[in-house]
């Protein structure tokens, strides 16, 4: 635990701070004085830590690390809770070898499971005198298909459901899921459906997959779906407003079709049946 972090003056007038909200400037300020920082600007920072520093509820920390990656201030990986403040070594920069090796020696312990390891080290391995790894080709990125119940058990078993080992490595480069945004779109758009009460680790993968499975895979036209958080959130609530358009989906009708007092809920309409129904049978763009 370091004992300072340095601030330049100029944080007040940078014109990305101005444009932050009052609770992505103080998160920001956090970040950069942070006593879980260090000399790398790239560290481990779980919810629970910035919700009892800066006595927050974890959707309003949820809700600033969105902001600040939308800005470009810093960019968290939802599944190691790995941070990496952007341009962290343009304001610090290292002025000597041990220095460099110090920062060398903190990348290393990036897990290799952290969705911005690879751009980190491109962007940043010049300031710490490592060779940078090679650009990945974004053609080369596979889309996923959503898994029923019964494959997201094979998975969490490491396998596929055609039985090959599964990859635990998520996709590089992608903007973090917002979970609670996705949630809280949810009941706004469709405040009839059952609310979610408990997020659990199983809703949670839900929506993770549907955001990768968003800004990964492409629509019949062979266009993406979408390329940033804003495409992506934006791609969520056209699927939540289809399915309120969809009378089976609502329990409209569901008498006649022999499911009285049916409706659907945000796991039903997270699975691949759900997905399925709300792209192919209700009206837009898939």
């Amino acid at each position: 635990m370091r004992d300072y972090g340095k601030v330049h003056t100029s944080f007040w007038s940078s014109a990305t701070i101005r444009e932050l909200s009052e609770d992505g400037r103080m998160l920001a300020m956090y970040l950069l004085s942070s006593p879980h920082g260090n000399i790398a600007g790239v560290f481990r920072i779980p919810d629970g830590y910035v919700c009892e520093d800066l006595q927050w509820s974890s959707e309003r920390v949820s809700k600033g690390f969105t902001e600040l990656f939308q800005k470009g201030f810093a960019n968290r990986c939802e599944t190691t809770k790995w941070v990496w403040i952007i341009k962290h070594f343009e304001w610090n920069p290292l002025e000597n070898p041990n220095q460099r090796k110090s920062a060398t020696k903190i990348s290393a312990s990036i897990p290799d499971g952290c969705g911005w390891k690879l751009d980190f080290m491109r962007v940043c391995g010049g300031f710490m005198g490592v060779d940078s790894p090679p650009k990945t080709n974004p053609s080369e990125t596979v889309s996923k298909p959503f898994l029923n119940q019964e494959q997201e058990q094979e998975q969490d078993k490491n396998t596929e459901p055609d039985g090959s080992v599964a990859s635990r490595k998520p996709a590089t480069g992608l903007p973090p899921c917002p979970i609670e945004q996705v949630v809280d779109v949810y009941h706004e758009l469709l405040p009839e459906l059952p609310r979610v009460r408990l997020m659990d680790d199983t809703r949670k993968r839900s929506i993770s997959r549907m955001w990768r499975w968003v800004l990964t895979s492409k629509k019949p036209d062979g266009t993406r779906r979408a390329e940033t958080a804003d495409e992506a959130v934006g791609w969520v609530q056209d699927f939540f407003g289809r399915a309120r358009d969809n009378d089976f989906l609502m329990g409209r009708g569901s008498r006649a079709n022999g499911h009285e007092n049916w409706r659907c809920d945000l796991d039903f309409l997270l699975s691949v049946k759900g997905m399925k129904h709300v792209i192919e049978k209700t009206g837009g763009a898939a």
